[in-house]
């Protein structure tokens, strides 16, 4: 397990350096001048040229990566345009707050996903399977953008029960966690659903309910855990998707996270900033994507890394 652990680090490398291209190549064909934002719309010509050539974008293309991918690996992603502080400070400021929303949401998708999907399985074929599996397909073809809008439109704005914008507390917090959480939760239930269905009709499961065990243990020892693997898939790649997506609530909700500060960088053409963190997106998909493959033998020890 060790060594393939390695391996797949060591295999972080060529896609970091891919993701880092791409990055670096789409910033530069995003229309308009970081200099000129930086400056206004005032500054002359000359002030312009004196600014890009302080943060090198007079430098032909392949010097300038070279030089930004030199100051990367050693963590420095240079400073931000707009604040002038370092661009490792502000991703590493706003990250918590997203790492927070993404955990929260991904409880609000498990909870409700694998209850859904378990219960629908088990109760295959009849009116409650049906609705949830009803509900869920609306709840994966609902964009996230309009589910924040509507949630925020009831809860806080018709009702008043929750802030509509920011963050800090746990009340600022409900209103993303929802918008995500529904969206995964739709397909958490309909793969656990699919799995289970899968799972029930296996011998084992009809020994042990042979044997007299009770349902629930039937279901949550033998069942649930023999259809964890495709579930686990699922989840790791959901966790991921809420990390780097988090940018849609965090907008529609002025959540301060680095979805939100990515938004306003893009805005703002701070490459710094925008590079940094959608390397930091890329490097934790990896690691989540990791941490489900080593997730795979501690459930299933038949599963072996050679």
């Amino acid at each position: 397990m060790a060594q393939y652990v390695g391996r797949r680090l060591l295999a972080l490398v060529p896609i970091l350096l891919g993701v880092s291209i791409v990055v670096f190549l789409m910033m530069r064909l995003v229309p308009g001048d970081p200099a000129r934002q930086a400056l206004g719309a005032e500054a002359t010509g000359d002030e312009v040229e004196l600014l890009r050539h302080q943060w090198g974008l007079d430098q032909p293309l392949p010097i300038q990566y070279v030089y930004w991918l030199e100051r990367a690996v050693q963590g420095d992603f240079g400073r931000s345009t707009v604040s002038r502080v370092p661009a490792t400070q502000e991703i590493f400021t706003r990250f918590p707050a997203t790492l927070e929303l993404a955990v929260a949401s991904m409880l609000i998708s498990i909870v409700l996903g694998l209850s859904f999907g378990v219960v629908a399985a088990v109760g295959h074929d009849t009116l409650f399977d049906r609705l949830s599996m009803i509900v869920a397909l609306v709840g994966v073809c609902t964009p996230s953008f309009w589910l924040g809008l509507m949630l925020l439109l009831l809860f806080a704005v018709t009702l008043q029960w929750l802030p509509a914008f920011g963050g800090g507390d746990l009340k600022h917090l409900i209103l993303p966690a929802l918008t995500l959480g529904v969206g995964a939760s739709s397909i958490i239930a309909r793969v656990t659903r699919s799995s289970m269905l899968e799972v029930l009709g296996e011998d084992y499961v009809r020994t042990a309910r042979a044997k007299g065990l009770a349902e629930r243990r039937v279901i949550l020892v033998h069942a649930l855990k023999n259809a964890f693997i495709p579930i686990i898939t699922i989840l790791g790649l959901e966790f991921g998707g809420l990390l780097s997506g988090a940018i849609i609530a965090e907008t529609v909700f002025g959540y301060p996270g680095l979805g939100l500060l990515l938004v306003n960088s893009i805005n703002n053409r701070d490459f710094p900033v925008v590079q940094g963190a959608l390397l930091l997106f890329a490097v934790q998909f990896v690691l989540v994507n990791l941490l489900v493959d080593v997730l795979y033998a501690w459930i299933n020890p038949r599963i072996t890394y050679s």
